[in-house]
């Protein structure tokens, strides 16, 4: 496996290579990521994992300085996985001039749920990974479910740009007390990881209660929301939308079975989770 902190010389190791598989990281990586990677790597192909914490898509008073940057211990954690290629570039390889030119996603997409409460995050999002799909110009290049409405605005960027790489979507992987993995999990207090799980156990619990269309969504959003906060935690969104669009349902359409998911941000002490529940 090679690891490799230029463009020049990525695009000098894959000169000729038409099926890559892209798999985008902040590094701090977690076997949520190492799932992506050997998904990635059962395409065929060489796989390249990019690991680059982009200063774009964090707000001011977000985690930026405190991400941490573990090179050694992901590149040790991706030999394993399969991956071929470690791209690290620094911030001056990235960004060598002010990135002034940036993708702005639409903002009936873009500008709700995570984007209602970290403005500009997907903007963020979307000029970076565009950046690196251009550098490693893959043949597909997967992004892990967790990140639901990540996935569909990298989606829909890819569509509407016809950029000739195709989005794989990955499945969430959970501890077996139903916690998500996410590399922010690791700010998390002893305390605090035991009570974690109760996030995803609250969407499941909304989910179950929206399917049947009898009682008020709004209503039973502000149950969750209560729920949480009884426990201690600050929510910002416990919602259920389609995820076509990730627009609120109908009642009529909760009834008939169109495809929905329970999504849901919430801050437990200093740490923010996210979580989501297709049904």
């Amino acid at each position: 496996m090679q690891i490799i902190h230029t463009i020049a010389e990525l695009r000098a190791a894959l000169a000729g290579q038409t099926a890559t598989t892209c798999v985008p990281t902040m590094g701090n990586l977690h076997e949520g990521h190492l799932a992506l990677v050997r998904q990635a790597a059962a395409l065929g192909g060489p796989v390249v994992a990019t690991i680059f914490v982009n200063r774009l898509q964090f707000l001011p008073h977000e985690d930026f300085d405190r991400y941490p940057r573990t090179l050694q211990r992901d590149a040790e954690l991706l030999r394993g996985a399969g991956c071929d290629i470690v791209f690290a570039p620094d911030e001056r390889e990235l960004y060598p001039e002010p990135q002034v030119y940036k993708v702005a996603p639409p903002a009936a997409l873009a500008d709700i749920l995570e984007g209602e409460f970290r403005p500009g995050f997907f903007t963020g999002v979307c000029t970076v990974v565009l950046k690196l799909l251009q550098i490693v110009q893959p043949a597909q290049a997967v992004f892990g479910r967790k990140d639901y409405q990540q996935l569909q605005v990298i989606e829909g960027m890819a569509r509407q740009f016809a950029l000739p790489t195709r989005i794989v979507a990955g499945d969430t992987v959970r501890a077996a007390d139903g916690l998500a993995l996410s590399s922010r999990n690791g700010f998390l207090s002893d305390s605090e990881r035991a009570e974690a799980p109760a996030l995803a156990r609250t969407l499941a619990t909304l989910a179950a209660a929206a399917r049947d269309g009898v009682k008020p969504l709004a209503a039973l959003e502000t149950e969750a929301l209560q729920t949480l906060r009884q426990r201690g935690w600050a929510p910002d969104y416990l919602t259920v939308r389609r995820r076509a669009d990730l627009l609120a349902p109908s009642d009529d359409e909760r009834r008939a079975g169109v495809p929905l998911v329970a999504l849901g941000a919430a801050r437990l002490g200093s740490t923010r989770l996210i979580d989501n529940l297709e049904f």
